[in-house]
């Protein structure tokens, strides 16, 4: 292969077969249509399914909506939507020829699913990997994304096809990791960081699910899955922020019933605050 010297190098690299060390790797990244606007991206991801990935997203999009930033949520599990039901959407996404218009929450949340355009959202998707990925990517250019502040991006279980799509695809800002209590929490929650790391991606906080659940009667807290091993877990892999959010029916049929805005935003108070100081999606002027 020739060698490239500074005075006859194009600065091309597309064109150019040289293996320089000026080569800069070929960037995945898709970029938006000309009608959107989004300012910064957080992926919510997990090792495994039914962590409670899905409530996580949408009560940090609602908590951050109630702050006064302008919110939108991207489902990328195209094979289990399930951010409609929690926000109570059953419409479908309307739009022209070139371009979708995602539907809005009654707090004003700008939301895009697969289950947003398909004709029944009890249809199942049936459809090979690089398909699903395509659609995703899709939701990112297609879709007109109004001026959002702050996107979160409902992430499908696990290191496949479409994770790995979204973070070369999307300008992932960073990630935010969801698990259980349970003995294998340290090998999941692993999966997820070293997943992020290979791809450059900060990891923003890490969310407990069905952290503890307090006796209604005494007002006693119980860890019924045994003693948390969170706050360990995280400070061992460098995560900066830990929120809990415990078993409560009282989340359980609010979301059941599309009610997730009006869940309270306290479980994740403190790491939405972390987000707005150390991911602001607006500069000082």
């Amino acid at each position: 292969m020739s060698e490239v010297t500074s005075e006859n190098c194009t600065h091309d690299c597309s064109t150019c077969g040289a293996n320089c060390s000026s080569r800069q790797p070929e960037s995945f990244l898709k970029a938006l249509n000309p009608y959107s606007k989004v300012r910064k991206v957080i992926a919510v991801v997990s090792g495994k399914g039914g962590v409670g990935k899905s409530l996580v997203t949408s009560m940090l999009a609602a908590e951050m909506q109630r702050r006064g930033h302008r919110c939108a949520v991207l489902d990328a599990d195209i094979t289990g939507p399930s951010i409609p039901k929690s926000f109570g959407i059953h419409e479908h996404a309307t739009g022209t020829e070139e371009f979708l218009i995602p539907v809005t929450t009654h707090s004003g949340i700008q939301i895009m699913s697969i289950n947003l355009i398909l004709e029944n959202e009890t249809e199942p998707v049936v459809w090979r990997g690089p398909v699903i990925a395509g659609a995703v990517t899709q939701f990112w250019t297609d879709v007109v994304w109004s001026d959002v502040d702050y996107m979160f991006v409902d992430m499908p279980p696990g290191t496949g096809d479409v994770p790995l799509t979204v973070f070369q695809s999307l300008p992932i800002d960073g990630v935010i990791i969801v698990t259980t209590p349970q003995d294998l929490v340290s090998m999941i929650v692993a999966k997820a960081v070293n997943m992020a790391s290979m791809m450059n991606v900060p990891v923003l906080g890490m969310v407990e699910n069905m952290s503890y659940f307090v006796c209604p009667d005494c007002g006693k807290k119980h860890e019924i899955f045994g003693e948390s091993r969170a706050q360990a877990v995280a400070d061992s892999f460098g995560i900066p922020q830990v929120a809990k959010i415990p078993i409560d029916p009282v989340i359980t049929t609010m979301v059941d019933a599309g009610e997730v805005e009006h869940v309270s935003g306290e479980f994740v108070s403190d790491l939405v605050d972390s987000l707005e100081k150390n991911l602001p999606a607006r500069e000082e002027e």
